[in-house]
């Protein structure tokens, strides 16, 4: 079939052909250019949500084409059952950006987090007598594994799929209190967002971080920082987590790490890093095309200076949001929400649609804005005029 043919008959084909597991908005994208995407049509669009937080240097970045290109031609897959260059010299670098760690690559945010996950609970058998129950914030997001949307703490997305897997205990975020009171001997680590994402950008208090961290060390247990959404710069740091000065033992990482290339990463201290052979593997897992890109995208990001510039962006992107006519702004760096009083972020998101910009309404009240790193001035001020007018 031509590709013409296909695009006109893409949501057709789509409902036909493709599991029914979302609603979809009603575009078709075929390519796209910095913070800018083009739908089958040929129109315009500036992009807010970069694919969830993921194409953190744009649509077609040139470093991070030529590395996909050069590597394809050279090795795109060889298995976890050797060494590949790519993959050690990737390890290498997130750990110099991070902290002491060793590194187990993966497919995506879930993946990452279901080896967390394992990590934790072996790390119990080992040093906690068995313990294994997580300690996890109500109205988390982890991703969509069972494990996983068990620590998440949303029904919705939970509920469907019981009986659940045992050993995971929710809590209020911020709550310091709650995570204490929930600490039992069958607790072996507490996995927080320092940023929840999914439910609408909700930032750690000051402090509650350092809380946290405080209370696993007198207690022995692990801290997992989920730092899918909010790794690699969005905040305006490298890890969300050194806006608080602390360290967590496991950290996950995915979404922007290969600026749009499928890859996930678990970190882990010395102290959790307590994996043998055999006990976790994945077949694609850091195969030498992603660790490839992401390799460009870190090269892009620190070179660029894009960390600082996220910051800076994020409160030209903040202020930008002050008259919309929301009750609440909140967010940190390049990852900000608004909420409205009234259930109008669907009509919203599909206003700024129509008049050619991409935001994320999260749910029926919240607006959430993840844009590319690389976002300029001028492109947040136009973002903010078609907004403006959506918002009438």
């Amino acid at each position: 079939m031509e590709r013409s043919a296909l695009q006109v008959n893409t949501p057709e084909l789509a409902g036909r052909y493709l599991m029914q597991t979302g609603r979809r908005l009603p575009v078709t994208f075929v390519r796209g250019q910095g913070c800018v995407l083009y739908d089958d049509q040929g129109r315009q669009y500036l992009d807010l949500v970069a694919g969830i937080a993921v194409n953190l240097l744009g649509h077609a970045h040139p470093e991070v084409l030529a590395a996909v290109q050069r590597q394809a031609g050279e090795l795109i897959h060889a298995s976890n059952l050797y060494f590949t260059q790519p993959q050690v010299e990737l390890a290498r670098r997130l750990v110099e950006l991070s902290f002491e760690s060793r590194v187990f690559f993966c497919n995506s945010g879930a993946e990452a987090n279901e080896t967390a996950i394992k990590l934790a609970r072996k790390w119990g058998a080992k040093n906690r007598d068995g313990a294994y129950e997580i300690i996890a914030a109500i109205g988390s997001f982890h991703g969509r594994t069972l494990a996983t949307v068990t620590a998440g703490g949303q029904h919705k997305y939970s509920d469907p799929f019981k009986p659940l897997p045992d050993g995971f205990v929710h809590v209020a975020y911020n709550d310091i209190e709650a995570i204490k009171a929930a600490t039992t001997a069958r607790t072996v680590a507490v996995l927080l967002e320092p940023v929840m994402g999914e439910i609408g950008v909700i930032p750690a208090a000051p402090g509650f971080l350092k809380q946290v961290r405080e209370w696993c060390d007198g207690q022995n247990l692990l801290l997992i920082l989920d730092e899918v959404q909010t790794g690699l710069g969005r905040t305006g740091r490298w890890f969300a987590h050194q806006h608080h000065g602390i360290t967590p033992d496991v950290m996950t990482l995915a979404k922007g790490l290969g600026g749009g290339v499928p890859i996930g990463a678990c970190l882990a201290n010395p102290r959790a890093d307590v994996f043998e052979p055999g006990d976790h593997g994945s077949t694609f897992g850091g195969n030498p095309l992603a660790c490839a890109a992401a390799l460009a995208v870190l090269h892009v990001v620190e070179r660029d200076g894009l960390v600082g510039h996220a910051a800076e962006m994020g409160d030209l992107l903040r202020e930008s949001l002050a008259d919309l006519g929301a009750k609440e702004v909140r967010g940190l760096g390049l990852m900000q929400a608004f909420e409205f009083a009234e259930p109008r972020a669907k009509a919203f998101q599909q206003a700024c649609l129509e008049g050619g910009l991409i935001v994320n309404a999260v749910d029926e009240h919240s607006v959430r804005l993840v844009p590319p790193l690389i976002v300029t001035p001028a492109e947040i001020e136009r973002a903010h005029a078609t907004m403006r007018e959506a918002s009438k």
